[in-house]
């Protein structure tokens, strides 16, 4: 029985913290422009459907790091839209890849 309440306690505790963490949208905006992207030359595809998504930088801990691009399982009928900066007035806002159609 103590096992039963301690495991629906801990689930409880789990599942309250959860929305609290996927509902933090939390953007990134910095006053320092990306600089200019690394020229990267993909290798072959590793197997049919797979396409690339090229390389940005990411910020960490005050500084724009490269991540090297990559390739990534395709899905039909969308198109990868690569990580890239905005610039919005003064700042550079971060924008995660995604698929669109």
């Amino acid at each position: 029985m103590r096992t039963k309440l301690l495991i629906a306690s801990l689930l409880l505790t789990a599942g309250a913290a959860l929305p609290a963490v996927s509902q933090a949208g939390v953007g990134i905006y910095v006053d320092v422009a990306p600089p200019v992207a690394v020229v990267e030359t993909p290798g072959p595809v590793p197997q049919p459907g797979y396409v690339w998504a090229p390389g940005y930088y990411r910020w960490v801990h005050g500084a724009h790091v490269w991540v090297p691009g990559r390739y990534i399982a395709g899905r039909p009928g969308y198109n990868w839209v690569p990580d890239h900066w905005e610039q919005r007035g003064p700042h550079y806002h971060y924008v995660r890849g995604r698929w669109a159609r």
